[in-house]
């Protein structure tokens, strides 16, 4: 009957160093899903910003030489 009854610790074979801190509700010190998704948006945002500026540099270097 092992098999019907899943393990939901999920840490078992990690090392301590590696483990989260457990909290009363969850790990702590673990980043937000709310944050996670905002995170992604900001460095999209800024890889389109560097890509921008990168490309209207090289274009205005350009209109130089002509």
């Amino acid at each position: 009957m092992q098999g019907l009854n899943s393990d939901l610790n999920l840490n078992v074979g990690a090392s301590p160093r590696v483990m989260p801190g457990i909290g009363e509700w969850g790990p702590t010190g673990v980043p937000s899903t709310r944050s996670k998704k905002r995170m992604r948006w900001i460095v999209v945002g800024l890889f389109l910003l560097a890509l921008v500026v990168l490309v209207g540099y090289g274009w205005l270097m350009l209109g130089l030489l002509r």
